[in-house]
């Protein structure tokens, strides 16, 4: 297929470092172009990363009839915006997690749904270990999954960065407490009625540092996550059964281009010398998720995860919030 022409959407570090060199790896993916608030960082990335084009202004890049999709990581409460704008313009946008800062702000996504696509850019959801995860799920490998757990942290302090910025959307809920969500509503494919949560906020950032969460899905299911940004860096993802357990090494970085690893347990020794390891090929998640969106912009394939999905996991964030401040469940 010809390959879709992507413009990005700021200098931002992810897509510096993971996402654009991740598509640019794509057969399905031609980054041809980056934007920033003045021309000089743009061109400093355009000249780092090979790219043909440099913005002096986001605007300049929308404007560009040869830009067909864009690439949005900007700070957390400007995705709306600028997804929008970028929407309006007649471009497909691939959006950063949080989608938004509220359901009620991302349900404005709703009203160019039908001209253009527009998706959350949660990459793991594409790697192979997830996919391999839900497929013994669905093969009843550890009978019927009754729940999920997580834990997701890593230490900042630094005052100067946009994850401990509380009036940007930082915190740790919005920014990979919405990974622990999505692993639960991946796993069990459906989504949680109600939450309640713990939360610890920073006395000087007053973004929340930790959050531990639990989800009911109904019908014996709850999904169970502690997310941190002034913890020790650590990632998991159980999932467990009525007759195993099946445990992700490394759920949301994975190597780049590397191998990964998943633990099948049927609890035979509880020291773990039962374990079954399997290892899955080499697959850079950032490439996958390019390749799909950009499958999707020709019509090749069905985009698996749009507006609604996007609106939904900011529906389960609110509701966690507003249980810190009831200290009750509160109804997704």
């Amino acid at each position: 297929m010809k390959k879709v022409v992507w413009g990005v959407l700021s200098t931002a570090k992810i897509g510096l470092e993971k996402v654009i060199p991740g598509m640019q790896k794509s057969a399905f993916c031609d980054v041809r172009g980056i934007a920033s608030r003045s021309l000089e960082p743009a061109q400093r990335a355009a000249d780092k990363l090979g790219l043909a084009k440099a913005y002096g202004s986001y605007e300049e890049m929308l404007a560009d009839p040869e830009i067909e999709a864009v690439y949005n990581p900007l700070p957390n409460h400007l995705h709306i915006p600028l997804t929008l704008q970028a929407a309006r313009a007649g471009k497909h946008v691939l959006c950063e997690k949080p989608v938004s800062i509220t359901a009620q702000e991302a349900a404005e996504l709703r009203t160019v749904a039908d001209k253009v696509l527009v998706s959350e850019a949660f990459m793991v959801r594409y790697h192979p270990q997830w996919l391999r995860v839900r497929e013994l799920l669905r093969a009843g490998r550890i009978g019927s999954v009754r729940q999920v757990q997580v834990f997701f942290s890593y230490f900042n302090d630094d005052p100067a960065n946009i994850r401990n910025m509380a009036d940007i959307g930082g915190g740790a809920l919005y920014d990979i407490g919405c990974y622990a969500i999505v692993a639960g509503r991946f796993m069990f494919e459906a989504d949680p009625k109600r939450v309640i949560a713990l939360v610890d906020r920073d006395p000087n950032f007053h973004t929340d540092r930790s959050c531990s969460a639990l989800a009911d899905f109904g019908g014996g299911r709850h999904l169970d996550f502690t997310v941190s940004t002034q913890s020790v860096p650590y990632q998991r993802v159980q999932v467990v059964g009525t007759t195993g357990r099946i445990e992700i090494q490394i759920p949301f970085n994975a190597p780049l281009g590397g191998r990964t690893k998943i633990f099948i347990d049927a609890g035979r020794a509880l020291d773990g010398s039962a374990i079954e390891t399997e290892t899955l090929p080499e697959a850079d998640q950032y490439t996958l998720q390019g390749d799909a969106f950009s499958r999707a912009v020709r019509g090749e394939i069905t985009l698996p995860y749009g507006v609604d999905d996007a609106i939904t996991n900011m529906r389960v964030i609110d509701a966690l919030f507003r249980s810190e401040r009831s200290e009750r469940w509160e109804a997704v």
